[in-house]
């Protein structure tokens, strides 16, 4: 899909779409508990849900759509090694191999995009460390045989929070409990917030230690008949950060409350000198006098995109560090954000774990690669706001593996564009 935008001032009224992030978790262990779980939310799906949704319908749950509100009845059965296609999904391979060797069925785990490329060797080193389980290789596709039969793991913590996440869920089906080590220091610390703020909400606790978790034999998870999943800060912040650039944009169905590592980013814009005001029932953003800061993006690695493209336009340099694992997202985000504002006419330095940008008034305008990433093309559509002359997006149906809506809503708060679909 090749989308087309001219600059535009967004403005108007929005809600968050269900985080993703929420979502896989909680339709896992819905999947898993002792009955079934009406859970509220879109049941239009992103690329991404979809996948995990998929892979524990092969495993044996089941899921009905009713009134906006899915309801996944529990797997009771699983048959022997299914096929799961985890599509472009990191979450839900990461989350689901764990789960999958705690099930014992066995089963080939396959993916497409990117997803091959990432990263999973830690993991698959660590399960097979643990005994019980074969895994026949360190990316997909790959076959897992067995079942876990150690209650012990150890798993770097500055590679994936999603290993210790997946860990963490696989724990629910093992009677004895188990317990996870970090041999160093854990980043994107609110992923796993998340993790153990979902798993209290099925009464399932885990106790955090010096070294990492520890899960409590005698537990399961059990339903609490209906949960909701709160609105999704990772992607509204691409609109909340168009309010910026005039606005107002106002902002509902979030929660200030939020363990999301990625409601900072009204603490981000504020910074900037965008005004932004927070209440209970919404967020609004508009025009401020932007300037150049400083970011530690360790803990948030998914705004960097949408970061890249304010600092563009503030006044002085900004320098977004703490981003090496960017370099195994969708795309490598560090090279493709640069290369998104330099073909903008952006002035932007790429280091090895960082950016450094010299903002501008406007960005220029030109063609963008969107390399099958969706936050890459979520950004630069904003980006198209402040340009002087049109952005094409190519490759922009990368949109769909979080946020399938994004360009109505975009259109909704009076964005300019043009969708060729050519898929």
């Amino acid at each position: 899909m090749q989308v087309t935008c001219y600059p535009a001032r967004l403005q108007g009224d929005i809600r968050a779409i269900p985080s993703k992030s929420y979502a896989h978790r909680i339709l896992i262990c819905a999947a898993l508990a002792d009955k079934p779980t009406r859970v509220v939310m879109d049941t239009r799906l992103s690329e991404d849900i979809a996948a995990t949704a998929h892979c524990l319908s092969a495993l044996g749950a089941t899921f009905a759509e009713e009134d906006g509100a899915l309801i996944v009845t529990p797997i009771s059965e699983c048959p022997k090694a299914p096929i799961l296609d985890c599509g472009e999904s990191g979450s839900t391979l990461r989350f689901l191999l764990p789960v999958v060797a705690a099930l014992g069925c066995g089963a080939v785990f396959t993916g497409s995009g990117k997803l091959p490329q990432r990263p999973i060797g830690p993991l698959v080193k660590a399960l097979r460390a643990g005994g019980g389980v074969s895994i026949d290789n360190e990316s997909l596709p790959l076959k897992i045989e067995g079942k876990l039969s150690s209650l012990r793991y150890t798993l770097p913590g500055n590679i994936s929070s999603q290993f210790i996440t997946g860990l963490l869920l696989a724990f629910t089906i093992l009677p004895d409990g188990g317990e996870i080590i970090l041999e160093n220091r854990l980043e994107s610390a609110a992923y796993v917030d998340m993790t153990l703020n979902t798993l209290s909400a099925f009464l399932f606790s885990v106790e955090s230690t010096k070294k990492g978790f520890a899960v409590p034999a005698g537990q399961k998870l059990l339903s609490p008949a209906e949960i909701a999943v709160e609105g999704d800060w990772s992607n509204i912040a691409f609109f909340l950060t168009a309010g910026a650039f005039g606005g107002p944009v106002t902002c509902r169905e979030l929660s200030l409350k939020s363990l999301q590592g990625d409601l900072a980013i009204t603490e981000l814009l504020s910074r900037f000198g965008a005004k932004v005001k927070r209440t209970e029932d919404y967020i609004e953003t508009k025009a401020g006098k932007l300037t150049g800061i400083e970011i530690d993006a360790r803990q948030i690695p998914d705004l960097v995109p949408i970061l890249a493209v304010i600092a563009s336009v503030s006044t002085g340099k900004t320098k977004i560090g703490g981003a090496a694992r960017l370099r195994i997202k969708e795309s490598d985000r560090l090279k493709t954000v640069r290369r998104m504002l330099e073909n903008l006419g952006g002035k932007v330095e790429e280091g090895d774990s960082f950016l450094l940008i010299e903002g501008q008034e406007n960005l220029r305008g030109g063609i963008v690669d969107c390399c099958g990433d969706h936050r890459i093309a979520m950004a630069a559509a904003v980006a198209a706001t402040v340009c002087r002359e049109k952005t094409v997006l190519v490759g922009a149906e990368s949109v769909a593996k979080s946020y399938p809506r994004f360009f109505e809503d975009y259109k909704m708060l009076g964005g300019n564009c043009d969708v060729i679909n050519d898929r």
